[in-house]
């Protein structure tokens, strides 16, 4: 699955994206957002706060509740403002 990075998360994670092979269990963007966070300081520190992270699974917003099962893409980003 590949994986995309936006802005200050980008910044944080310290690359734009990467392609993951997604252990079992994990079915949901808050579950990846979990795993990620186990990986190592630098997303741990890009996800310290769950709420703020936004996330879409192949260019469509979702809520953390979201199932990645067949999920070509996922991109997090800060939340956007503007019109």
């Amino acid at each position: 699955m590949k994986l995309i990075y936006f802005a200050w998360v980008r910044e944080r994670v310290g690359k734009t994206d990467e392609q993951v092979e997604v252990p079992k269990g994990i079915e949901t963007v808050a579950h990846l957002v979990s795993w990620l966070r186990s990986r190592g300081d630098e997303y741990e520190y890009a996800f310290e706060n769950e709420g703020i992270v936004r996330a879409a699974i192949d260019h469509v917003h979702v809520k953390l509740e979201a199932r990645i099962a067949g999920a070509g893409e996922i991109a997090f980003f800060p939340p956007m403002t503007g019109g």
